[in-house]
């Protein structure tokens, strides 16, 4: 990736401070971009990291950063929620704004596919949202806490185990995603959409494209991502998924689209 990349931080929705990162082109970019990651993962997951270098590339500034508890983000995981998240997307917006340029671009990956549709309409400059492997209904994460529903019901928390790493969930997450309702806010953007989901995801199936893709108005898109996994391990799968994004969002952008 060409470019600088800088490391900073700003105060999330529980005030924490959330650690992000802020990659520049080598020129004045032509937009900026907001890349929220998946539920319990990172920025530097390696797909968040390859769609931003993507972006970088094709002249966009791009700020990724850890929702609080995650990552190298301070807080505590087990008190957040989906709103929450909501709130630290809403909270690094306002940051690139401030600081730089506001976003024309909001990217989600999975449950942060979620969280970019749920505030884009909130943020007027945003023309355009992509997601990869998003659910139709946050309540599509208590799947992943199946074996501790009965435990956090009745004692108001439990220890889960998701990749290979223990979280705490406590109760008013379950409460929390049980009152969002995702395609109802999907159903209600005026931006430009785009849904990338693979046909062989196991963790979100590709049924929730489908009712996302339902809800959307125009200009609206889909793309399959053939035999991809969730979180887009192989670095093929992750390089087309970021070239779709760079190349379809480009076309909403005037700065962009002039020279086309």
């Amino acid at each position: 990736m060409s470019g600088e990349s800088n490391r900073i931080t700003f105060p999330g929705s529980r005030g924490a401070s959330l650690a992000a990162r802020l990659d520049l082109p080598d020129n004045a970019p032509r937009a900026y971009a907001l890349f929220a990651h998946c539920f319990t993962c990172s920025k530097d997951l390696f797909a968040a990291s390859r769609i931003a270098a993507q972006l970088v590339n094709d002249g966009f500034g791009v700020l990724r950063f850890d929702f609080t508890g995650l990552g190298s983000s301070e807080g505590e995981f087990a008190n957040t929620n989906f709103s929450s998240n909501a709130e630290d997307l809403r909270l690094a917006a306002a940051w690139l704004a401030d600081h730089h340029g506001p976003a024309s671009l909001l990217v989600g990956h999975s449950l942060g596919g979620a969280a970019v549709l749920t505030v884009a309409s909130e943020l007027p400059e945003v023309v355009a949202v992509a997601t990869l492997g998003a659910p139709a209904d946050v309540t599509h994460v208590e799947a992943l806490l199946a074996g501790a529903i009965d435990q956090i019901e009745r004692e108001g928390e439990a220890d889960v185990v998701l990749a290979g790493r223990t979280f705490q969930i406590r109760k008013q997450f379950l409460e929390d995603i049980r009152s969002s309702r995702l395609t109802d806010r999907v159903a209600q953007l005026k931006q430009a959409l785009l849904f990338l989901h693979s046909p062989t995801d196991l963790t979100v199936g590709l049924e929730n494209a489908g009712e996302l893709f339902a809800a959307a108005r125009h200009p609206k898109s889909f793309v399959a991502l053939p035999d991809a996994d969730h979180l887009l391990t192989d670095r093929r799968d992750a390089e087309y998924a970021a070239r779709l994004i760079a190349t379809w969002a480009a076309r909403y952008l005037p700065e962009i689209d002039e020279h086309s």
